[in-house]
């Protein structure tokens, strides 16, 4: 039984009994909470005005800003959770690790790890590498009020495959070479990103984050037997580490349908979904005790609003028989993504399963 399934007798904070936390806890729901992955940031006119100029890693470290732009989707769309706006790769920036996050390409690491004293560029995370963190999330809270906050970190696996490709890669090729060829190396590394990632989450709850959300973006690039060896001790240690804090913990990655039971053993309170398998299929390969999160196809965002509610209507009615469901999408907001059909998805979504 998961820490959330009951009271841990503290008083309830201001969000305890928000939609969103009722259903990460599966009990009923007044109506099917809605929150987008990458709904902060760049789909949004108000986004790119505030960002205009501003380098995306300095971005992440101004608390007014990184406050502001976290509650931007929460005005315009008036989703049930906000998801605190960040990047995967802050916490190894806050350690030293040279990489920028380049426009069109994504992270990129001078000094790419592959040997044992690359080892060395990893050092622990302190709160005080990551201030500004602690800082918005009290900016944050604060404006919420009853709406929950969503706190997020990158999987050690997929950090992982940053710091040995350099920067994103397609095949993963010197990842893979690394787990297959020095397994020992390869563990290593990970339980060392999963003391960095467990102690960045555990600031962002402590700050007052009200869930946390562990992103295993290039996961599903490894077979389950993999997943299992080579990625799931680090990952559920992660969970391991934040589990008696009490907030739900939610893991996503893409590509993942083979891996969502594994995912679910790994420690996640609620599993995330890609559009690739039904909420109801999905649920049978997770087994009971979890509640889903999904899983439109970001794409049908694009299609005409009788088809985007057709297919809204699908995954509803997909997860009508889950213990507890989160609408989402099956990935990230894209970029040229209409503001107003994100708008009209949430209302739809918040209609169509009013209770």
């Amino acid at each position: 039984m998961s820490v959330i399934d009951r009271p841990k007798g503290q008083q309830p904070t201001a969000t305890y009994d928000s939609a969103f936390l009722k259903a990460c806890r599966r009990e009923p729901v007044p109506h099917t909470p809605v929150w987008f992955m990458r709904q902060a940031g760049r789909s949004l006119p108000e986004y790119l005005k505030v960002r205009e100029g501003i380098p995306m890693l300095e971005s992440c470290m101004r608390p007014e800003l990184v406050a502001e732009i976290t509650l931007q989707p929460v005005r315009r769309h008036k989703v049930d959770a906000a998801i605190y706006f960040s990047d995967i790769v802050v916490p190894l920036k806050a350690i030293g690790i040279d990489l920028d996050i380049k426009p069109g390409v994504g992270p990129v690491v001078a000094n790419p790890i592959r040997t044992r004293a690359d080892l060395d560029q990893l050092r622990d995370l302190t709160p005080d590498d990551v201030w500004y963190v602690t800082e918005a999330i009290g900016l944050l809270t604060r404006e919420l009020g009853p709406t929950p906050l969503i706190g997020f970190a990158g999987a050690p696996f997929t950090l992982a495959s940053y710091l040995v490709e350099g920067g994103p890669s397609r095949n993963h090729e010197h990842t893979k070479s690394l787990m297959y060829g020095d397994p020992q190396l390869w563990a290593d590394l990970l339980d060392r990103l999963a003391d960095i990632t467990a102690a960045f989450l555990k600031v962002q709850i402590e700050a007052g984050a009200s869930a946390v959300q562990l992103f295993d973006s290039w996961v599903g690039a490894l077979a389950p037997a993999d997943y299992r060896r080579s990625v799931m001790p680090a990952s559920s240690k992660v969970f391991q580490a934040v589990e008696s804090y009490g907030v739900p913990r939610i893991h996503f990655g893409v590509g993942t349908g083979e891996l969502l039971g594994l995912m679910g053993e790994a420690g996640a309170d609620v599993v995330g979904v890609d559009w690739r398998v039904p909420l109801d299929e999905a649920a049978r390969r997770v087994g009971p005790g979890r509640a889903l999160q999904g899983n439109l196809d970001p794409a049908v965002l694009f299609a005409p609003t009788s088809v985007v509610e057709q297919k809204a209507q699908e995954v509803l009615d997909a997860a009508a028989g889950l213990e507890g469901h989160v609408f989402n999408l099956g990935h990230g907001v894209l970029p040229s993504m209409s503001p107003d059909a994100l708008t009209g998805l949430v209302e739809y979504v918040h209609r169509s399963s009013q209770r």
